[in-house]
């Protein structure tokens, strides 16, 4: 478990399959509230959307190498992250590669608890499980129009990556994890 710096009650550790039902509630509302904000009136908070992140995060729960983490305040799931996933199986095991790369797959804070910490806190987990398992680099997808998510991740130290995107709606970026390679929270982006 690691507590977050500036929230003692708020604390995240690995996710359990009872965890599912929250993690599934918070993904689905988090999408809506991003996905509203860009096309309102659509309905992306529609049962059709619960049971599709239900079983993504079902999938994610039941695998051995794609590890769930989730922040809980008060016995309440706030957030969820998953890291590895599909095509990463050599990456989980980074003694095979000292430059190895994990994929975070999803990170989602209930959107009631935005700017919180609550994200803040799941990422420093990630990091430090990443940086215990060897990895010296991390990547993830963000969607083009999701400026909320590209400056989140822009003020922890992501960049833009020269490898392409999965399709044109996404932007991959990169996150060097040698020691000293992050720069200070709360430092603004470097240029480029």
């Amino acid at each position: 478990m690691y507590p977050a710096p500036d929230e003692s009650a708020l604390t995240v550790r690995a996710a359990t399959r009872a965890d599912l039902e929250a993690i599934a509630a918070l993904d689905t509302g988090a999408r809506a509230a991003h996905h509203h904000a860009r096309y309102p009136g659509t309905p992306f908070d529609a049962p059709a959307e619960h049971t599709r992140c239900r079983r993504a995060w079902s999938r994610a729960l039941h695998r051995d190498d794609t590890p769930v983490l989730c922040a809980v305040r008060h016995g309440t799931v706030l957030g969820a992250a998953a890291y590895g996933g599909e095509g990463t199986r050599a990456a989980i095991r980074p003694d095979r590669d000292s430059r190895a790369t994990v994929k975070l797959d999803q990170l989602h804070v209930d959107p009631a608890h935005w700017g919180t910490g609550v994200g803040r806190a799941l990422h420093t987990a990630c990091l430090h499980a990443w940086r215990r398992a060897g990895f010296a680099r991390a990547v993830l997808d963000v969607r083009w129009h999701n400026h909320r998510a590209r400056g989140f991740y822009a003020g922890l130290g992501w960049r833009p990556d020269r490898r392409p995107a999965p399709d044109a709606t996404h932007l991959t970026l990169r996150l060097d994890l040698a020691p000293g390679a992050l720069p200070p929270p709360g430092s603004p982006p470097a240029a480029r």
